[in-house]
């Protein structure tokens, strides 16, 4: 059996996993502002997910010089400035709540969303990149889990504090994050994390790779590249369907009648969110004994069958279809993105990567959908919405399965 992570990248592996922890918790932290601010703002459903949008409009928009950047720059350069990014966007909440201006909420989050992309963007290849590539899904879903342990923290502290008749003060968890991630930062400079860059001899499609020296032609090479679309666009499917869901979490179980929105904010936490991180952490394990394009088609069965059963408005058979998607889709971001980056030239990794970051732009989509469905017809129905967006991923789990086994 493949060793998981290589010795000598064991150190570099850890603290580059503690970043998945800072934006789970940061992306977490929207599906509780969705509901907090439809409350002090006065505004929809529907408008709320500008939410999502502004922040995931900073992904798409970032993702590719993102990529740019890191290639010329380093991995290291690119997680400094990320976290200053997000710092500075944190911050900006501060003028935001004095004015109680809702475009500058958007900005501030458009600008975290830019932070976000460009430590997604390192870390996630990164991290597929320390060890061998047979165990880079299962290497990646290690990592991805410390992402669940911070989506699970988000909800319950920050909607915890501003669900409390005490939290009135959206600036103040936002300022507390900013200022800390603008420590780890300063930590990062201080750090050496080892390049890795396309072996001089071996394998000839790296070979040929080396003498492709502008991103323009890196580019090109991406999207000749068999399977390389196919991932892109099977993410952005798959983001539709996560963040939609989370997005609207809260807004669905108080519709069902279900719990309060102090007890929503803290389930979504400790369960939907800890069921994802546990079945991640079982993903990983499931998937260094079993082939990640196989346990990848088994959850796509079963995310599409769940995202039905809460459309369908069947009480609590809705219910435990909530939850099922939380626990199937748990290893879908991770599984999609190494198989994806595993079929590239190791010298294209780092633009394949600002690609499949792109992809988040998928979770505004999904969620204005979501946000329209329900505002027209009901908050079940839209969960037609993320059924769509798992059955494609269940169609390239498909694809990839039958690939594999052609060559075995």
């Amino acid at each position: 059996m493949s060793r998981l992570v290589e010795k000598k990248y064991l150190l570099p592996f850890v603290l580059i996993t503690s970043l998945f922890f800072i934006w789970g918790f940061a992306r977490a932290v929207l599906d509780v502002l969705n509901k907090h601010f439809q409350d002090i703002l006065s505004i929809s459903i529907a408008q709320s997910t500008l939410i999502q949008a502004a922040t995931y409009l900073g992904y798409f928009l970032m993702a590719l010089p993102a990529g740019i950047i890191i290639t010329r720059r380093g991995y290291r350069f690119g997680v400094v400035m990320g976290l200053i990014l997000f710092g500075l966007g944190a911050l900006l909440f501060i003028p935001g709540e004095s004015t109680m201006s809702f475009a500058i909420f958007l900005v501030a989050l458009f600008i975290i969303g830019c932070g976000l992309v460009m430590l997604e963007t390192s870390a996630n290849p990164y991290a597929t990149e320390l060890g061998d590539k047979a165990t880079a899904a299962s290497r990646l879903n290690l990592a991805q889990s410390f992402n669940g342990l911070g989506c699970i923290l988000g909800p319950v502290l920050v909607g915890g504090f501003l669900f409390s008749e005490e939290g009135s003060s959206v600036a103040l968890p936002y300022t507390i994050m900013g200022i800390l991630v603008l420590i780890v930062a300063v930590i990062f400079t201080r750090v050496k994390l080892p390049e890795i860059t396309a072996p001089e001899s071996g394998d000839t499609q790296d070979n040929a790779s080396d003498s492709r020296i502008s991103t323009g032609s890196s580019i090109k090479a991406l999207w000749h590249t068999p399977g390389f679309k196919f991932g892109v666009f099977t993410l952005f499917c798959y983001e539709i369907a996560e963040i939609s869901i989370n997005s609207l979490f809260i807004n669905y179980v108080i519709a069902d009648g279900w719990m309060s929105k102090a007890t929503a904010s803290a389930v979504l936490s400790f369960g939907a969110l800890g069921l994802f991180m546990l079945a991640r952490i079982l993903g990983s394990w499931i998937m260094s004994r079993v082939a990640a394009q196989r346990v990848l088609l088994v959850c796509g069965v079963m995310t599409v069958i769940g995202a039905l059963a809460v459309a369908s408005g069947l009480g609590v058979v809705s219910r435990i279809g909530l939850f099922a998607c939380y626990a199937f889709e748990a290893i879908m971001f991770p599984t999609v993105f190494a198989i994806t980056v595993t079929g590239v030239a190791k010298s294209d990794i780092k633009i394949a990567s600002s690609f499949l970051m792109m992809t988040p732009i998928g979770g505004a989509v999904g969620t204005m959908l979501m946000g329209w469905v329900a505002d027209f017809a009901t908050i079940s129905a839209s969960f037609i919405v993320p059924a769509l967006g798992y059955l494609f991923v269940l169609i390239y789990a498909w694809a990839a399965t039958r690939k594999l086994a052609r060559k075995i």
